[in-house]
């Protein structure tokens, strides 16, 4: 590291500017494999005694970052280093936008000027032979010199202003920059972005931002997840009762027969004395004085008089107050799904509200200028046969839809989509999600400052989904434009928003041998429609139309079959809804 060998050593991060190539974006946050580009510069000098930021202000930054504007803002790289005012003998340059940058960058530019000593500056090359004057190592006397000499008002003046008459070059690892949408997409594919999908839910899961915790009643709790164990208030039974049909006893029999019947919740007291019997209904609390139970069937009952036969087992057929749990027991831990089971489970346990994490709200939208929902279709158009079903398959994932709309393939429609659902807690969006004059979401989402998560799959189909972070939390999840793969799509990765933005545990995957798998499986992860066979097994489609649904029709689950699987191997299934 360049702090290592020199004593006074400073970087210099440019991190301002207008982007207007990338649509105005905040290009040192979009993010490349995993990071921003502001903290991959961050990295590359991690350790030198000075850091200084110039650009906008930044509240997630190191204290220990110093944290400059360029004067006047948008007066460029040439101000932006006057107003960091660089002292230090040797002062590292880079831009905020520099994807591949490391710490390796840093040091063959420091070695080059140390190489150099008759050099005031050593400049990288990028593959081509052109100078990068944004990733270069200085000495600082010739920088301040240099700037200096160009004035009180460097604004809007070319970094080559301030090239030295004596300056070496050095080709330096990561000197690619991302100056437009196509060379951030090369970047981050290029950055291994492209995960398996095992991977890229993972990825999606961890990179959410979790919903604030509700107190709800718990009747209303459901699609929501526990943020809280959920502890019973009472005990369970709350008296004992009866489990069957039969007799309550007081001591050893035989027993005398009373005239009252006690059924299950029914009002009024009695107490039995030692030696009495009366009728019991299943669910009864035991009146006082009842030491037993003793169902219809092992009971014989003659002149007022009840007795067990001989040859009858003796048992209690009754439970205990407190035996199924006591108060502060945990019914359920926390980050379990409130399904039908935990609204039931909490009324059994006299737990009123439920503290919470959603449901998550999503905002569907469906692209496409040609897509026609209803009415007739005129040249052109094409029905709109997944938009009437997605709404079923949300909630199947765990969510449930906050709105739906039908989208333009402008640029516009989706600035104003990623702006205006601020109601909902994800927004899923089908089709845009290629590379084709009509596909706008990727542009979109960097124009909305979003931080990009998932950058297309190792799968087929469904490889060019994208998920995205927007700066409030909402996660955006581009689905591709055919029904099937986007469907496929949806059910694979929903659930990892759902799971993410609701700490929910994930649920354990549905696992089953595949018999044909060496017939369908390719060398990436193919989503396949699949059925169950008589002998457990299941069969995989190998060829499926992704235009329309049919091929789902007589299927039970989406097989995500793994490369190059091997008939009988274990593959995870995700269910259909039904």
């Amino acid at each position: 590291m360049l702090s290592d060998s020199v004593s006074g050593s400073e970087a210099v991060i440019v991190a301002g500017g207008r982007a207007t190539r990338m649509g105005g974006a905040d290009k040192p946050a979009l993010v490349v494999a995993g990071r921003s580009m502001l903290d991959t510069a961050l990295a590359a000098v991690e350790g030198f005694p000075r850091i200084t930021v110039v650009g906008p202000h930044r509240d997630d930054l190191d204290p220990a970052v110093v944290q400059t504007q360029e004067s006047p803002i948008g007066g460029g790289p040439v101000a932006a280093l006057a107003s960091a005012d660089p002292a230090a003998e040797i002062v590292v340059i880079l831009a905020a936008d520099l994807p591949f940058v490391t710490a390796e960058s840093i040091a063959v530019l420091a070695g080059a000027l140390d190489a150099a000593p008759d050099a005031d500056a050593a400049f990288a090359v990028d593959n081509d032979g052109n100078l990068q004057f944004l990733l270069a190592a200085w000495r600082g006397r010739a920088l301040s010199t240099r700037l200096s000499a160009l004035g009180p008002d460097p604004s809007g003046l070319p970094m080559k202003a301030l090239l030295p008459e004596h300056y070496v070059t050095v080709a330096v690892p990561g000197t690619e920059d991302c100056d437009t949408p196509d060379d951030l997409h090369r970047a981050r594919v290029a950055t291994g972005t492209r995960a398996d999908p095992k991977e890229a839910r993972k990825i999606l899961r961890d990179a959410q931002r979790p919903l604030p915790i509700r107190s709800v009643a718990r009747d209303g709790a459901f699609g929501a997840t526990l943020a809280s164990p959920l502890v019973a208030a009472a005990p369970l039974p709350p008296a004992a009762t009866s489990a069957m049909d039969g007799y309550a006893v007081s001591g050893a029999g035989p027993w005398t027969l009373r005239t009252e019947v006690r059924y299950a919740g029914a009002a009024g007291e009695f107490a039995l004395n030692p030696g009495e019997a009366a009728r019991i209904a299943t669910g009864a609390h035991l009146p006082s004085g009842a030491t037993s139970v003793v169902r219809d069937e092992y009971i014989l009952v003659e002149d007022g008089i009840v007795t067990r036969p001989p040859d009858a087992p003796v048992r209690d057929d009754f439970r205990g107050i407190g035996e199924e749990w006591e108060p502060g027991y945990i019914l359920a831990e926390a980050g379990s799904a409130v399904t039908p089971a935990i609204v039931s489970t909490a009324a059994s346990g006299e737990v009123s509200h439920i503290h919470v994490r959603g449901p998550v709200r999503v905002h569907l939208a469906l692209t496409g200028d040609e897509i026609r929902r209803s009415g007739p279709l005129f040249e052109g158009q094409t029905r709109d046969s997944l938009g009437p079903v997605l709404p079923q398959f949300v909630s199947w994932c765990g969510a449930e839809v906050a709105g739906d709309e039908h989208l333009r393939d402008t640029a516009d429609a989706f600035d104003v989509l990623l702006r205006t659902t601020t109601d909902a807690d994800a927004i899923v969006i089908v089709g845009a999600t290629g590379r084709g004059a009509a596909d706008q979401l990727r542009s979109a989402l960097d124009r909305a400052g979003a931080s990009a998560v998932v950058e297309r799959v190792r799968c087929k189909p469904g490889g060019s989904q994208v998920a995205a972070v927007l700066p409030d939390g909402r996660a955006v999840l581009g689905l591709p434009g055919n029904p099937v793969a986007a469907l496929a799509t949806l059910l694979v990765m929903l659930p990892a928003i759902v799971d993410g933005r609701t700490l929910r545990t994930p649920a354990t995957p549905l696992t089953a041998p595949l018999a044909n798998a060496s017939e369908v499986a390719g060398d990436i992860t193919r989503f396949l429609p699949a059925r169950q066979l008589d002998n457990g097994k299941w069969l995989c489609d190998n060829t499926i139309r992704t235009s329309h649904l049919a091929g789902l029709i007589g299927r039970s689950a989406i097989a995500l079959v793994p490369p190059n699987a091997a008939d009988g191997d274990t593959v995870e299934l995700v269910l259909l809804p039904r």
